[in-house]
């Protein structure tokens, strides 16, 4: 099959306008694509498309995709780069209709942007299937014509990254426990000289004094596992590297306040935080990025059962700080502030951790964008301008000293889990819990809750875990390896 770009014309009515392979591959045909679209009614809108059998042996099946306008940009209104965006959702739905044909390989046009368009076709042709008898057949896209070979390989690899934060975050609980987790994430990264896993057991944790992340992990008969990966990528293997830490709840039952049942199995995502942040690195070091970067994924099951932690108990960091847990099913932030703590042992150029933190979130912004809290405007820049490129957005919000008030003024402890107006500010509280176990200068939280999963807003992802934001963490990554180079 072979997939190729249309642009929406000028002119109402106007004639089709071909990308740069879809005029190619029009010569090759005489003309007779051109005449078979002029003849098919108006000219294509945006992610509209039209298929053609038996144009030429070699593709019997053509599928024709609208780009919508040709000098789509950067579009200030919706904080991303519209031209990219069009590419991905364009050759995703025109991937996805070669795979219904039952076609094994698809050449996909580069629309001008082979990067965008590997994304597209990576992205959109993915589904979690590893455990049903009845498959949908797999397709391989490749790039049709040789000219962007190498950025279409980029594209591959940032798509195969979020491909493997979705896998992750799909798979069954039972299937992806901690300790899963983990070796799924080491076997991964195997085959890289350059990278060292440490797959940390519970007595190293204890060793650690890490008393937050063990009452949550004690609830479970499932042993907790602290993930520590080093990708040494900078030419100076000591340089400062940015460090990442990921939220690794494998299931959420939300321990003794006990979430509703409807939904609560999509609570087996709630290690995307860990997912992403894992899946990042491991597309770093397939990019081999010039900078050094550690990935830290406290992992655990939060359920309830004769041990698990009690609404009131008291429990205490790995900073001595005392933690009244109100809530049982607040305890990502436990896990955070012990993983924050340990994080500021590497003289870290930048900490960003990822969580599937709060309901807050998702009430907030929904799944357009993931909720950024940060006490840096430098980070805030980088972060945002690399989610302009993939599309897959960040939002920041606010920090304040309003919100800190409301979770260190506490009855029994140094700080509550969650913030004492319970509700109000939820995300924005739960930021400034672990702000208090944050000292580094540039530091961001990202929290995930609202973009965890996608129905049909992202129209080059199919339904279900989104694995986002990996791309923008990636992309996020690599623009602060060419800082240091600069």
């Amino acid at each position: 099959g072979l997939v190729l770009g249309v642009y929406s014309s000028e002119k109402d009515g106007g004639a089709a306008q071909f990308t740069s392979a879809g005029d190619a591959f029009d010569r090759l045909v005489s003309g007779k694509l051109r005449e078979l679209l002029s003849l098919c009614g108006p000219p294509l809108k945006k992610g509209k498309t039209r298929i053609f059998h038996g144009l030429h042996q070699d593709f019997p099946s053509v599928v024709v995709v609208g780009l919508g306008k040709k000098n789509a940009g950067i579009n200030d209104q919706e904080n991303w780069n519209e031209g990219k965006e069009n590419i991905r959702a364009a050759v995703a739905v025109g991937c996805r209709q070669i795979q219904d044909l039952e076609i094994p390989c698809v050449e996909v046009d580069p629309c001008g942007d082979a990067q965008s368009a590997a994304e597209g076709a990576v992205l959109g042709l993915h589904e979690y299937n590893e455990l049903k008898q009845k498959k949908k057949p797999i397709v391989t896209p490749q790039l049709y014509g040789s000219a962007e070979s190498e950025a279409w390989q980029k594209g591959v690899i940032y798509a195969e990254g979020q491909n493997l934060a979705r896998y992750l975050m799909e798979a069954p609980a039972n299937y992806i426990t901690p300790i899963k987790f983990a070796e799924h994430i080491e076997q991964k990264l195997r085959s890289f000289s350059n990278v060292k896993v440490h797959i940390r057991p519970e007595s190293w944790i204890t060793t650690e004094q890490m008393g937050a992340f063990l009452s949550v992990a004690k609830g479970s008969a499932e042993p907790p596992i602290f993930l520590e990966i080093h990708y040494l990528g900078a030419a100076n293997t000591n340089d400062s590297p940015l460090v990442f830490v990921g939220k690794g709840v494998t299931f959420d039952s939300g321990g003794i306040s006990l979430k509703p049942s409807s939904g609560m199995d999509a609570m087996r995502a709630d290690m995307g935080g860990a997912a992403t942040v894992c899946s990042a690195i491991v597309t770093a070091a397939a990019l081999n990025l010039p900078l050094n970067i550690i990935g830290l994924a406290p992992l655990c099951e939060n359920m309830p059962s004769g041990k698990a932690n009690k609404p009131g108990d008291v429990v205490r960091a790995k900073n001595g700080k005392t933690i009244q847990v109100d809530n049982t099913d607040a305890e990502g932030r436990l896990l955070l502030a012990d993983a924050l703590c340990y994080a500021h042992n590497f003289n870290a150029r930048a900490i960003v951790n990822a969580a599937t933190l709060t309901g807050a979130m998702d009430v907030a912004l929904g799944s357009a964008a993931t909720g950024v809290f940060t006490n840096s405007s430098w980070l805030w820049t980088h972060l945002y301008e690399a989610s302009i490129l993939t599309g897959d957005r960040v939002w920041r919000m606010p920090l304040f000293e309003h919100y800190t008030k409301q979770v260190t003024d506490c009855p029994l402890a140094d700080v509550s889990n969650i913030g004492k107006y319970s509700r109000a500010g939820g995300a924005c509280t739960a930021a400034a819990f672990l702000k208090e176990f944050v000292t580094a200068s540039h530091w961001a939280h990202l929290d995930i809750a609202g973009v965890m999963s996608n129905k049909d807003e992202v129209p080059y992802l199919r339904k279900g875990m989104a694995g986002r934001p990996t791309r923008t963490l990636v992309e996020f990554a690599a623009r602060l390896s060419q800082d240091s180079h600069n």
